[in-house]
């Protein structure tokens, strides 16, 4: 170090000085901080990556298979509110922007069980099924115009990579329309406001019995305009294994 140069702060050539060692700075202590693979966020990224590199299927002919886990779904119709959605997943061997994300968990896995065998079900398929059925009663959508993606994984990393996808996608069935991944709550039950879903897309019967909502077709349809206009599509970083969306 020459003579009267300062030991904090940056030199004229933008180099940083350890004020203690008077040693340059030259790497980001954050990037020698240790990787923990085993950490928890760590994981959950790992999953979800492993999601979106999986081959994207037509939601409406999935064939029958064994397991739980987590998917995506994505829309490539002509609904007018959905166009931003639809521009992004146009390839539909490469969708980038979900509109909704979901978990199918094996029986007992909602009461705390845990199952160490993750193809011991058929619970993912009969969550996507489920999905593909109310979207064909929808009476403005058509089951041709959505892919989804899917992935078999064992019980303990399903609600986590869930949450992350989420958090990073924002998906508007998730975040804004929500009831897409209601069940029919039974006779006596229908004392409850119809899913904000049914008043965009009606057409399932059970959620004709519920209530009326406040809001209208047409101040969802607003609703979602504004969301999509102040949002852009989300980065697929979380591929090298960043969920910042940066």
């Amino acid at each position: 170090m020459s003579a009267g140069r300062k030991k904090t702060g940056k030199d004229a050539e933008g180099v940083e000085w350890d004020a203690k060692s008077g040693e340059p700075l030259l790497v980001d202590p954050a990037d020698t901080a240790p990787f923990n693979p085993l950490d928890t966020k760590n994981l959950g990224i790992a999953v979800a990556k492993a999601l979106l590199e999986k081959k994207a299927r037509p939601l409406g002919r999935l064939p029958s298979f064994r397991g739980a886990g987590i998917y995506a779904i994505y829309y490539r119709g002509a609904f007018p509110s959905y166009a931003p959605i639809a521009k992004a997943n146009t390839d539909a061997n490469d969708p980038r922007w979900p509109i909704y994300i979901g978990k199918a968990i094996p029986p007992g896995g909602r009461k705390g069980a845990f199952n160490t065998e993750a193809t011991d079900t058929t619970a993912l398929a009969a969550r996507l099924r489920e999905h593909a059925e109310s979207i064909q009663l929808a009476n403005n959508l058509d089951v041709a115009d959505f892919v989804c993606r899917f992935l078999v994984v064992q019980d303990l990393w399903i609600p986590l990579a869930e949450q992350l996808l989420i958090a990073h996608f924002a998906p508007i069935w998730n975040r804004l329309i929500d009831g897409f991944g209601n069940h029919d709550p039974g006779a006596g039950r229908y004392n409850g406001l119809r899913p904000r879903w049914d008043v965009l897309h009606p057409g399932r019967g059970w959620a004709e019995r519920c209530k009326v909502r406040p809001e209208t077709a047409a101040d969802i349809r607003r609703e979602v305009q504004q969301y999509l206009g102040n949002v852009a599509v989300p980065s697929l970083a979380v591929l090298g294994g960043d969920l910042s969306g940066k």
